[in-house]
């Protein structure tokens, strides 16, 4: 089974190496800092699994990175492993095509097994961040869309809604029609409030 990892830190490119490096069935064939150099190396190398970080430092993210490896004419399997559990961190990863989540505080044996499960194609996910999905799916309040997600997330960041509409690719009205929604999910009238709101409710993080 061949890895590629993904990862702006050296030093956990190393870890991660030093660890699957003691497993039979698995080869690191690649690894990579930055989104660019990730999907240059994953098309040449071909591997049957990426470990993905979420945060890639300059450049794009590794939500968008997934993006593009899964784009790919020969498209590996994206396992997510990173330090983020927020609901728009997780529902943005699976959104753009990743086959797991996992945390990389997991211990080694849920990691080798989230990598044999992602290369065979099957969802996986950490322990504690298939909790929460399953209490976002009972959550009384109203359940976010990825896109209301996505715009709590450039909220938070201060982002108005012309600069929001201009990240998202779509019009300051619709920018508009989406706050309104969300206004009401969270019980808010006002962004400081629909951010505070959401933070507590682990769905973004400032």
């Amino acid at each position: 089974m061949k890895l590629f990892l993904v990862d702006d830190h050296p030093v956990v490119r190393a870890g991660i190496a030093a660890l699957v490096g003691g497993e039979p069935d698995m080869e690191i064939v690649g690894e990579a800092a930055t989104s660019q150099d990730a999907v240059r190396g994953i098309a040449l190398r071909e591997p049957d699994v990426v470990l993905m970080d979420l945060q890639l430092g300059e450049g794009p993210d590794g939500v968008e990175t997934t993006r593009l490896v899964r784009a790919l004419p020969h498209a590996p399997q994206v396992l997510v492993l990173t330090t983020y559990e927020t609901d728009a961190d997780i529902v943005r990863a699976i959104d753009a095509g990743a086959t797991g989540y996992v945390l990389k505080a997991c211990p080694p044996e849920e990691l080798f097994h989230a990598i044999k499960a992602a290369a065979r194609g099957e969802t996986v996910l950490s322990p504690k961040v298939a909790t929460r999905m399953m209490r976002r799916m009972r959550d009384p309040w109203p359940a976010m869309t990825a896109r209301e997600i996505e715009i709590l997330g450039l909220l938070a960041k201060g982002a108005g809604n012309k600069e929001i509409a201009r990240s998202l690719f779509i019009t300051e009205a619709t920018v508009k029609t989406h706050l309104v929604h969300v206004y009401g999910k969270l019980g808010v009238d006002t962004r400081t409030a629909a951010v505070t709101v959401a933070v507590e409710r682990g769905l973004i993080r400032r």
